[in-house]
């Protein structure tokens, strides 16, 4: 139990030490991912139209 609660001890010091984003730091990064993943999305959608078009008149 001792070993635990020094980790947990260790723990809180590290978190301390930690630079936290700021709000808009945190929000512009959410930003990017959104789109990043809506474009991504978007590619993989368009391919997979035009493969299937292909496959189609192929078979």
């Amino acid at each position: 139990m001792r070993k635990l609660w020094n980790f947990l001890v260790e723990v809180k010091a590290e978190l301390k030490k930690v630079t936290w984003p700021t709000w808009i730091e945190v929000f512009s990064s959410t930003i990017v991912v959104i789109m990043t993943t809506l474009m991504v999305a978007a590619l993989i959608g368009v391919w997979d139209k035009l493969l299937m078009e292909i496959m189609l008149r192929i078979l």
